[in-house]
């Protein structure tokens, strides 16, 4: 990584990272599809009301997951293989009493959720029937998602891409037959999701099970340590606290869209979540590729090195979202008519909407990259602080603001807001860090001339 050509070390960490983050976002996408398609707008607000608790799932996931992916690249970093295994073994453990923990609080407490999260009576039973049977299914979420990482962490990303897959396929194979086959509505693709979920999950514990992993999850490692525990919620908790932000702001937009726009504006955000994540997708895949890169560089001082990659990757990012957005702005209507083909009402406030709320869009990715640039340098707070600048701390007090004199097009000018505010923090706090990385790389280069 320090002396390869940095395109080429973009594209083969980038790759795999792109399609696995692609493949994932399938699973969402094509629920939203097939029940707009089947069962119609409500069953598409429905199955958006209930999306703060799937991120809470993934909350989770990730708190556990990422945590402990970090912990056990260290331990085999220092050749600890038994160590690196407890941590596995206890990683499973956890994702297992978390999930239930999740399922069973969920479903006890879901119809009053939902109607805290702007559920309406015409859709808080299409709402309900897709979420109590996603949080049933919890624990092969939790499972298959958080123990994906371990595989891709002992050096086989090809395998940990193949997982997601597996589910993905299986999932838009499912989805269709449940909904249209058997008639089952919102509920079936529920059914199909959580069924693509279990046998993601069995593949994962066949791996490490199995005699093709380096890593193996034994009985003996199950009984959990509270120091690795410990270790794992430590690591873990910056995207952990992430994706609980984005959980509250997600069940607030929700309940404004309700509350000034009502069922049918919760669809049309619904489609424009799903459209959002396939584009955004391949920016976290190129954004995921370039971190090891810049870290690595960043640490041998190659700051000319780290130079390129951040441009590389900006460049890249800029030039998926600058395609998306051209997609969106062009063909609003058709990419509605995906999700639902009969309802003129949710075409006309979805195409409003599409144009509005992803104006800014050519400015997201170099916030994503720039913002994690900061994470890869070991600049944590600063990075953490940059993340949330566009969905927490610009676009929450706009949501709930803007409405007031602005009505449902407030929400919409929200997003663009947030998206306009948190590029040029970003853009300032990045000039001033590559300005003094630039005043660095010449005092060490004169430096060594002098020693020279």
């Amino acid at each position: 990584m320090g002396e390869g050509s940095i395109p080429r070390l973009l594209l083969k960490f980038s790759v795999p990272a792109i399609v696995g983050m692609l493949v994932n976002a399938l699973y969402n996408v094509v629920d939203r599809i097939f029940i707009g398609l089947g069962v119609g707008p409500l069953g598409i607000a429905g199955a958006t009301v209930g999306f703060p608790i799937m991120i809470v799932q993934m909350a989770f996931g990730m708190l556990i997951g990422m945590g402990a992916t970090a912990l056990v690249s260290i331990r085999l970093g220092e050749k600890k293989k038994e160590e690196a295994e407890r941590i596995l073994g206890n990683a499973l453990s956890l994702l297992v009493l978390v999930s239930l923990t999740i399922m069973t609080a969920g479903l006890v407490w879901l119809r009053p959720l939902l109607s805290l999260f702007g559920a309406s009576p015409a859709i808080l039973s299409q709402s309900y029937e897709y979420i109590s049977v996603i949080l049933a299914g919890s624990v092969f979420m939790g499972v298959g998602f958080g123990m994906n990482g371990f595989i891709r962490a002992e050096g086989n990303p090809r395998m940990a891409m193949l997982t997601m897959v597996i589910g993905a396929v299986l999932n838009t194979l499912l989805d269709p037959l449940f909904i249209f086959v058997f008639r089952m509505g919102v509920r079936g693709a529920a059914i199909a999701t959580v069924i693509s979920q279990a046998v993601s999950a069995a593949w994962v514990l066949s791996y490490f099970l199995g005699g093709r992993s380096l890593l193996k999850i034994r009985l003996a490692n199950l009984k959990i340590s509270r120091e690795i525990a410990a270790s794992i919620v430590a690591l873990g908790f910056a995207p952990f606290a992430m994706q609980l932000a984005a959980s509250v702001l997600n069940a607030l937009l929700t309940r404004q869209l309700q509350r000034f726009g009502g069922d049918l504006a919760i669809a049309a955000m619904g489609i424009i979540f799903s459209l959002n994540m396939l584009i955004l997708m391949p920016v976290f895949g190129i954004n995921q590729g370039a971190q090891p890169l810049i870290g690595y560089n960043y640490g041998a001082r190659r700051f000319d090195r780290v130079k390129q990659a951040l441009r590389l990757a900006i460049g890249a990012a800029t030039a998926v979202v600058t395609l998306g957005f051209a997609v969106v702005q062009l063909f609003p209507a058709s990419l509605v008519r995906l999700f639902s083909r009969d309802s003129a009402e949710l075409l006309s406030i979805g195409v409003t909407a599409i144009r509005l709320v992803l104006m800014t869009l050519p400015l997201v990715g170099f916030q994503i990259v720039a913002a994690s640039y900061f994470q890869a340098v070991g600049k944590p707070r600063q990075a953490m602080l940059l993340m949330l600048s566009r969905q927490v701390l610009l676009l929450i007090p706009a949501i709930l603001i803007l409405p007031r004199f602005f009505g449902l097009l407030g929400i919409y000018y929200a997003v663009p807001l947030a998206d306009l505010g948190s590029a040029l923090l970003t853009g300032t706090w990045l000039a001033l860090e590559l300005r003094k990385l630039g005043r660095q790389h010449g005092a060490e280069t004169a430096a060594s001339q002098i020693a020279g």
